[in-house]
């Protein structure tokens, strides 16, 4: 049948990861009255072949692609995925002549420079919903598509568009059914949900405001808690947040689990969420636990003041253990994420971070050692100095032809001497509830994509947050 639009998930990393933005993209594109149809590369044995199938079957007008990761943000494996969207471009240029539109968080993060190195006619910048719909409206009226928030144009080698409209988010229930959610909960452990979408804080690292944006757009709590129970009503029942970070509209998460006790969902779905230790109420620590949800994920960073100014982080070490104290005492499990390593860093302000997650008593704590650098942040902005000086000391990762960043590039603070991994795994001292490794030593591996104690826990019937599963596996 044909469909105008041919959806494409590029994502094909293991554990699956249900994509999303197209079940967004695909409601918003009913909503219009566009036919659309989904190829979904993430379960293909030969995603060349799955390509000519959708492409003959379908014969699509516009062919838009989401590309949710341009790596695996890892700086000891700095596995990017860009060279595959780069085929996949290739492999539609074969078969079709339909104009292609590049789309996702990663392709945000990098949008002229992937453009361009991919061939791609358009892209969308931030939300893909209703640049989508316009494009496809607009196809065979090309002085539109400039005027379309979002879009971007790439014509010989030069990228022209508009910036985003930050526009409101879905304020209904998704009907989730435009992938097969029953495959990506079996094979992934989790269905992500999304409670509001943009984030005001000014973390000098983070692409999500190229994304999501600075702006918080809510969407309506009954909403939200009715997309999660017609789901667990599917028997998809574990959930996590695709929020930036849940409670940085505090009296909105408020709402939203209130939502979801009202209608009993601590007894029919757990849900796991990405918080930051502020603000962050012990009274929301409660009513997250009365609406299932049984762990939480903070995004800490340093315990050292000077380290979280240089991050742009708002809290305090100090605001950490309260936080973690409020999550236990409502019988949550806490994970926190350490990010060391940036511009400045020292072994004391190392040894800081360490304690501290130490002294908090959580659960688990996983280390990211070395910063990915993105463009269009203060911290890549502030860097670049450096290297048109060529000072290269600290880089890690692809420097030529990568000025987009589009390639993993990560900073990794030369001070800590010839032997940072060493330094770490010292200070852990064996800690089991540290996540940490190198190349050269899988043990307590970190890193999502491909993790095979992962993928084995979860085939053999394991469900939850990937950190929570593989903290199971340890303590088992």
């Amino acid at each position: 049948m044909p469909a105008a639009v041919l959806l494409v998930n590029s994502n094909r990393i293991r554990p699956r990861i249900a994509p999303l933005a197209l079940e967004y993209l695909s409601h918003a594109l009913e909503r219009a009255g566009i036919p659309w149809s989904v190829l979904d590369l993430a379960f293909a044995e030969d995603p060349r072949a799955a390509l000519r199938e959708a492409v003959a079957s379908h014969d699509p007008r516009l062919i838009a692609v989401t590309f949710r990761n341009t790596d695996d943000c890892y700086c000891a494996t700095r596995h990017s995925f860009v060279p595959e969207l780069e085929s996949l471009v290739e492999g539609v240029r074969e078969l079709t002549e339909a104009p292609i539109v590049l789309g996702g968080a990663g392709f945000s993060a990098a949008p002229a420079g992937l453009l361009k190195r991919t061939g791609a006619e358009f892209g969308v910048v931030g939300d893909g919903e209703t640049p989508l719909v316009r494009l496809a409206q607009a196809l065979d009226r090309p002085g539109e598509w400039t005027s379309i928030p979002g879009l971007l144009v790439c014509r010989g080698g030069e990228v022209v568009g508009r910036p985003p409209a930050w526009e409101p988010v879905a304020q209904e229930a998704l009907p989730r059914t435009a992938l097969d959610n029953e495959r990506y909960f079996r094979e992934g452990g989790q269905l992500g949900i999304e409670t509001k979408r943009g984030c005001p804080a000014a973390c000098a690292y983070c692409a999500d405001h190229h994304s999501k944006g600075s702006r918080v757009r809510l969407r309506p709590p009954q909403a939200v808690a009715a997309e999660m129970l017609s789901l667990a009503a599917r028997g998809l029942d574990v959930f996590h947040t695709c929020d930036s970070e849940l409670n940085s509209d505090p009296e909105h998460a408020a709402a939203a689990c209130e939502a979801l006790s009202e209608q009993g969902a601590g007894s029919r779905l757990r849900w796991y969420a990405y918080c930051s230790p502020t603000p962050f109420p012990s009274e929301l620590a409660r009513a997250m636990a009365e609406a299932g949800c049984v762990g939480v994920n903070l995004g800490v960073d340093s315990g050292d003041h000077r380290m979280l100014q240089v991050l742009g982080r708002a809290h305090r070490p100090e605001d950490v253990t309260a936080c973690v104290r409020a999550c236990h005492e409502a019988g949550l499990v806490v994970m926190l994420d350490l990010l060391l390593g940036a511009p400045g860093e020292t072994p004391l302000s190392l040894a800081r971070s360490i304690d501290l997650a130490r002294d908090a008593e959580a659960d688990c704590i996983g280390i990211a050692l070395g910063v990915r650098l993105y463009g269009g942040t203060a911290l890549a902005d502030g860097l670049r100095a450096r290297l048109a000086a060529g000072k290269r000391e600290g880089f890690e990762g692809t420097l030529e032809g990568n000025e987009d960043l589009a390639l993993p590039l990560f900073y990794l603070e030369p001070g800590l001497g010839e032997d940072p991994q060493g330094l770490v795994k010292a200070l852990i001292a064996g800690d089991p509830r540290f996540f940490f490794s190198w190349p050269d030593d899988a043990q307590g591996d970190y890193n999502y994509d491909d993790n095979p104690e992962l993928v084995e826990a979860l085939r053999q019937g394991a469900r939850g947050a990937y950190w929570d599963i593989l903290r199971r596996q340890r303590s088992a």
